[in-house]
């Protein structure tokens, strides 16, 4: 997801991209939707109120439903099929939700894990020492799996093996790691790092 603020909207909107709008589904106003959001069921629960990235203009959903995997949203107004042609592209956004109630349902947006430590998890399945540091979360890719960009330390870098190093002599310098529970067992923003418990051979040097 991505984090947007808009200082020009007179409510001060904190928005986070929620969907793209694809193709009409049918000829009573539906649409098909891209996800940007793991929450589909509350962004899209009826009387929600999405924006345009600028905050512009909302579209309040009447109602949704998924079929085959699919989202598929009817917004209130929009009522036959060249109205719902005519969102095709249209990326909405919702309301950033309350910081603290995120922290109590262990929730998090891209820019809180920008900047953490990457350590390894205690117990990790690699046998990796506890705590030993592998780099920093650079970047959140979104996509149908959100994945954390992870720029390997220098010092992780310099203790690696030379089978680390591929027939060029070259070594990656970044990981990317799926953002899943099972992956990334702790988050902890107050210290400032999250904790990895990879399978071998996601990260350079390890398994």
């Amino acid at each position: 997801m991505e984090r947007q603020q808009h200082s020009d909207d007179p409510q001060q909107l904190d928005l986070l991209r929620v969907c793209r709008i694809g193709r009409a589904q049918g000829l009573k106003g539906e649409v098909t939707v891209r996800l940007y959001t793991d929450d589909p069921d509350y962004r899209f629960a009826p009387g929600s109120v999405l924006y345009t990235r600028d905050g512009s203009q909302e579209y309040v959903v009447e109602r949704s439903r998924t079929f085959k995997d699919r989202w598929i949203i009817k917004f209130k107004d929009i009522d036959n099929r060249d109205a719902s042609e005519a969102l095709n592209g249209i990326e909405l956004y919702g309301e950033a939700d309350d910081p603290e109630l995120m922290l109590e349902e262990d929730a998090w947006y891209p820019r809180d894990l920008v900047g953490l430590e990457a350590r390894m998890a205690e117990d990790n399945g690699l046998g990796a020492p506890a705590g030993l540091v592998v780099g920093k979360v650079v970047d959140v890719i979104d996509g149908a799996q959100s994945l954390l960009k992870i720029r390997l330390s220098d010092t992780y870098l310099a203790s690696l093996a030379e089978g680390a190093a591929d027939a060029a002599g070259h070594v990656e310098k970044t990981a990317l790691v799926p953002f899943v529970e099972q992956l990334v067992p702790d988050i902890d923003l107050d210290e400032g790092y999250l904790t990895l418990d990879p399978p071998g051979g996601l990260i350079p040097g390890l398994g």
